[in-house]
């Protein structure tokens, strides 16, 4: 029997959701496993991934071979890494503790770097958040001049309607005042 750690998916259509799992490589995709060993989330920036590490390492131990995905992930989560420690011990090129102490090295580094791009990524996202305020204050504030100039020219406008037709009751007003002198005149 050929033993195989892949993926099992789950999830809904466009958002999956895998399962880690150990099954007999002649059974289905999503059919029946020997043992789950974690779960793997793709969605999430970046994806998250819960693995037993132990047992990832017992099953590659005893000859389980990983699809190429899963080999990604266990590369990712450190357990090839871990296997690859042991490999050491068995050999006598270092004993358990220092195997233990490189692996723990080894996953502070890894965890430091994902929480760097994790602090990234909610950097960049406060960054754009703040310039999509930034941006829209501004053209808020062109509305507000914009508003502010129309409402101007429009009290400019009535102004200078109402500026001509006070300038013709003057004129008129201004106009009978000769004539009244004019009469005067022709009287006199």
């Amino acid at each position: 029997m050929s033993v195989k750690i892949r993926l099992q998916r789950h999830g809904k259509k466009g958002k999956p959701f895998f399962h880690i799992v150990v099954a007999d490589s002649r059974a289905r995709r999503d059919g029946k496993f020997i043992e789950k060993l974690g779960t793997y989330n793709p969605i999430t920036n970046p994806a998250t991934i819960d693995l037993n590490v132990d047992s990832a390492v017992k099953w590659l131990n005893n000859g389980a071979q990983p699809t190429d995905t899963a080999r990604a992930i266990l590369s990712y989560k450190g357990a090839l890494y871990k296997k690859h420690l042991q490999g050491g011990v068995a050999k006598g090129a270092f004993d358990q503790a220092e195997a233990e102490k490189r692996f723990s090295a080894w996953l502070e580094t890894k965890e430091s770097k994902v929480q760097g791009k994790v602090d990234g990524l909610a950097k960049s996202k406060d960054d754009a958040k703040k310039a999509a305020l930034e941006a829209e204050a501004k053209v808020n504030e062109a509305r507000i001049n914009v508003a502010a100039q129309a409402e101007a020219d429009a009290k400019a406008a009535e102004e200078a309607a109402n500026a001509p037709a006070e300038e013709a009751t003057e004129a008129t007003t201004e106009g009978e005042a000769p004539a009244a002198e004019t009469e005067e005149n022709t009287e006199a």
